[in-house]
């Protein structure tokens, strides 16, 4: 059965391999995601070769998203927003960019997002590669949750990052920032994608947690459209159970949901 949200799945080293991209695409996965802050072109072509065959395959257009790293400062673990960047734009945004552009991907995200002056500039970068992709504004700093308005007005969609959302303003604050953003981006028609940790308690264990699924199911009567999956998918141990639970919450919150309104890839 489908569900009216769709799933985004970010491909890594758990679901490079054909095989396991044709069976997470079988549980549900509508569009996948390549973080470009990991990884090698090599790789990342690898898995864009995989996904495309396997797409043709399937009978379906399963679109690609290149989600730029932004100026990012990287520790042991994470990459985090770079305070003292001057452009928002870094050179390897830029080779990034055009490593997408030349490889068909279908969507760029844009990380670290202030205003919509942003997004004006990723596409003027693009006109320069001779192709202009459909922006994913990434809010992740205090300063979109306050210009969410214009943000929300110049791109195609919108992508509720809460990792690095969570640093910047309280994390109690985070909540009512998600169902605010979502219910402006139902009016305006436009796509929102909520992200991070939706259900990453099995990237190490087969089911996830009560909480998990019921930031889900709350997640989808509040309107979202799209829910993603990041290192559940990339590097965790069950990326086709994450899927195929993802896709169960989604279509239990939607009997809840019957006439939902969804604003799709």
């Amino acid at each position: 059965m489908n569900s009216q949200a769709q799933i985004v799945a970010t491909i890594g080293p758990a679901t490079g391999d054909k095989n396991i991209i044709r069976k997470i695409i079988n549980g549900g996965v509508d569009a996948v995601r390549l973080n470009s802050s990991w990884g090698t072109y090599e790789e990342h072509a690898g898995y864009i070769k995989n996904i495309k065959e396997t797409s043709k395959e399937a009978g379906r257009h399963i679109p690609i998203i290149l989600d730029l790293s932004g100026p990012r400062i990287q520790d042991i673990n994470s990459h985090k927003f770079d305070i003292g960047a001057i452009e928002i734009i870094t050179p390897k945004d830029l080779a990034d960019l055009k490593f997408g552009v030349e490889q068909g991907v279908d969507y760029v995200a844009m990380s670290f997002v202030g205003s919509a002056g942003d997004i004006e500039r990723l596409r003027a970068e693009m006109k320069k590669l001779g192709k202009v992709l459909p922006v994913i504004a990434k809010i992740e700093r205090e300063s979109a949750v306050r210009n969410i308005d214009e943000i929300i007005q110049v791109s195609e969609a919108i992508m509720i990052a809460r990792g690095d959302l969570g640093s910047e303003v309280p994390l109690e604050q985070i909540p009512f920032i998600q169902k605010d953003i979502t219910e402006k981006c139902k009016r305006a028609g436009k796509p929102v994608i909520i992200a991070t940790q939706i259900i990453e308690s099995m990237m190490k264990n087969p089911v996830p947690t009560r909480a998990e699924i019921t930031d889900i199911a709350c997640a989808i009567l509040d309107g979202a459209d799209i829910l993603m999956l990041s290192e559940e998918t990339t590097i965790g141990q069950y990326p086709i159970e994450s899927v195929v639970m993802m896709k169960k919450a989604i279509l239990e919150a939607e009997k809840h949901a019957p006439n939902m309104q969804i604003n799709k890839l």
